[in-house]
């Protein structure tokens, strides 16, 4: 029997896996997150992690967890850029993801944002609650429309291609971009192409280097005046400040936002910034995907502690 570490509570089921393999399962009573010393301590006590994306493995959590027993870390999560992965797999620490299991929700997600900020929904419900709404008017909350419009998706994984398959149900002309040729129907060398042509863009891409702030000023300034930016990825992603200035300024219509730069902690300008609709991270949040995501987490613990390789493996950068 292992000793596994689960950071936060999961959903009823999650930590099936590892109760039906015998492992014994360590967890705080409360559901807070544990600090970086809290961390090292238990790392060097377990032979596994489960982890969330709020939860920082770095390099001095996973040396703690070498000098211990620590063989494996679970992120409940597509994205590991909490996670350093380098350092992990430097210390014989395999890691693992949730790939796969959430796509389809997450698009879901991704698409309400997508209509959400394309026809200003927000600021239309916003004027009806507040009080401001004096009854229909054939030029009041005037939007756009996204049926038959052009949608540009920075990245062309599992998600971009499910959000590209539910804009065939809206007519709408699909183009997306990579580092590489995809030899698919839509692909645009370039994300300054795709900014250019697109009515609306959607992010998803993984928090890299290469893609903190991805879109800043000189990409914003190149999207439509009519056009929508919808992040579903990273927050860093965007530079959120220069977001504020574009939609003060016009220069784009909208932006939809699930993911932010300080989560938890929200740039104050975004809550006061016009046309904008903000979700707080629940790309994922629906109880039968969640318990799918915590099930396939413990279970590539329960495959490696088993001396098995799992198929949710993350390869070495």
């Amino acid at each position: 029997m292992a000793r596994v570490l689960v950071t936060r509570h999961l959903t009823e089921g999650g930590t099936d896996p590892l109760l039906h393999a015998g492992h014994e399962i360590v967890a705080s009573p409360e559901d807070i997150a544990l600090t970086d010393d809290e961390l090292k301590a238990q790392a060097a006590e377990c032979d596994g992690m489960v982890c969330l994306l709020t939860d920082r493995i770095d390099e001095d959590v996973l040396r703690a967890g070498h000098a211990g027993r620590l063989r494996v870390v679970a992120n409940t999560a597509v994205g590991y850029d909490n996670i350093d992965v380098a350092a992990a797999h430097a210390l014989g620490i395999s890691v693992c993801n949730t790939p796969g299991v959430l796509t389809a929700t997450t698009a879901d997600l991704a698409f309400l944002l997508i209509l959400a900020a394309t026809r200003s929904s927000s600021g239309a419900e916003t004027d009806l609650r507040q009080g401001r709404w004096r009854g229909w008017g054939f030029n009041t909350h005037l939007a756009r429309d996204v049926h038959g419009a052009t949608l540009g998706l920075v990245g062309y994984g599992r998600i971009a291609q499910a959000v590209a398959h539910r804009a065939a149900a809206f007519d709408m002309e699909v183009l997306h971009t990579t580092r590489h040729d995809t030899g698919q129907p839509g692909f645009v060398p370039t994300v300054d192409e795709l900014l250019q042509r697109s009515d609306i863009v959607s992010l998803h891409v993984p928090l890299s280097e290469s893609t903190f702030h991805l879109i800043g000023a000189a990409e914003l300034a190149l999207m439509k005046s009519t056009a929508v930016l919808v992040n579903t990825a990273r927050g860093p992603i965007v530079d959120e400040d220069a977001l504020v200035d574009a939609l003060h300024a016009g220069m784009i219509h909208g932006a939809g936002l699930d993911v932010f730069e300080g989560e938890p902690t929200l740039n104050p300008r975004l809550l006061d910034a016009p046309r904008v609709t903000l979700l707080p991270h629940i790309g994922s949040a629906t109880i039968d995907t969640r318990t799918r995501m915590a099930r396939l987490a413990c279970q590539g613990v329960c495959d490696v502690l088993a001396g098995k390789t799992p198929a949710n493996l993350v390869a070495s950068p």
